[in-house]
């Protein structure tokens, strides 16, 4: 954290704490240890380092590989919200009824993590050398998503993008072509704006 930063809340600290203690446990039952690898609960957790690391370095990493994403799950939960319309279909299963109110409503994470994001990055700045580490876990992370999780499960659309897996290429091929996808076409511009405006 830049010497002249604001140091972050007690109370944030705390709450943020908390509500993370109450996911694990429900989220390890219901859905089983893989769910975690998904790159959103990834950055649950490094938020939740950061935040009382004050560390720079973990914001920015989150900031460069998942506030864009968040974002978008966000527009399509709010635009399904306002309309009734399904748009993109990643926030289907917060409408999903036979899932008890409680679980669905853990995964409002998905919108207060990214005001605090961008909170962090207006007092600390940006860091640059993030979309290395970012890329360095990323191609850690999908590998262990094709090789320990449920194709059915589909976790950061290691087996095919959208809901379910792909038949068109060969699982390696499209493994690997999704590797190159994250840092080249999510990163490479998150940096970039990222750069522009935090730096």
């Amino acid at each position: 954290m830049p010497p002249d930063a604001t140091t972050v809340p007690l109370w944030l600290k705390l709450s943020y704490t908390a509500f993370v203690l109450v996911l694990v446990p429900v989220y390890w039952k219901r859905y089983g240890p893989g769910n975690f690898l998904w790159f959103s609960d990834i950055a649950l957790f490094t938020i939740g380092i950061a935040l009382w690391a004050e560390s720079r370095l973990l914001v920015s990493m989150v900031a460069v590989g998942v506030l864009l994403l968040e974002i978008v799950w966000n527009v399509d939960y709010f635009g399904r919200l306002l309309t009734g319309k399904p748009l993109l279909g990643l926030s289907d299963y917060m409408f999903d009824a036979q899932k008890s109110q409680f679980l669905r409503g853990l995964s409002y994470f998905h919108v207060f993590l990214p005001p605090v994001v961008i909170w962090l990055l207006i007092e600390w700045g940006y860091e640059p050398r993030a979309i290395y580490w970012q890329t360095a876990l990323t191609w850690i992370v999908l590998p262990l998503a094709y090789l320990l999780t449920d194709p059915q499960e589909n976790v950061n659309w290691v087996f095919g993008p959208g809901n379910k897996p792909q038949r068109l290429l060969p699982p390696n091929l499209y493994l690997f072509i999704l590797m190159l996808f994250f840092p080249l076409c999510i990163f490479l511009p998150s940096h970039f704006l990222l750069q522009w405006l935090f730096t």
